[in-house]
């Protein structure tokens, strides 16, 4: 099993963000084709019923259509052997319904936190924290 060099974890985040980035669905789901492993291990905030890269795509979908100008901007980046750490704000204007909240047109912006194991080219395990308090917050479904 080989793991992948810091620089080319670097370029493949930056590769990964910028598809995510697109706002296009079919851009992101052949990004998730591209960079994450199948059966990857998703700890972070995901649908029920799904797993793997198919948990991935179905938040992302919900993202997207939530969010149809969403935009992860990463702030840093640490790598240390197969893992790389993204530190990232995101902003985006809420456009379409999510978590049961009918579109507002108010824009959030929020931080998360993602630490990616990285395998031959493949994302094989996320762990994630995203700061859903402030995301809620700032779309009035929770006081201040």
């Amino acid at each position: 099993m080989s793991t992948t060099g810091t620089a080319d974890l670097v370029a493949m985040l930056e590769r990964f963000h910028s598809a995510v980035n697109s706002g296009d669905p079919e851009v992101v789901a052949k990004a998730m084709d591209e960079f994450v492993a199948p059966d990857v291990r998703f700890d972070a905030p995901v649908p029920m019923g799904a797993t793997g890269r198919e948990a991935l795509k179905r938040v992302w979908g919900v993202l997207l259509g939530a969010f149809p100008d969403i935009h992860v901007a990463v702030e840093e980046t640490i790598t240390e052997g197969d893992r790389i750490v993204s530190r990232n704000r995101v902003t985006g204007t809420h456009r379409g319904e999510y978590q049961g909240l009918l579109p507002t047109g108010k824009t959030v912006s929020y931080q998360e936190i993602f630490i990616l194991r990285v395998v031959d080219g493949r994302i094989t395990e996320i762990r994630g924290v995203v700061d859903v308090l402030t995301q809620l917050r700032q779309l009035g479904a929770l006081p201040f």
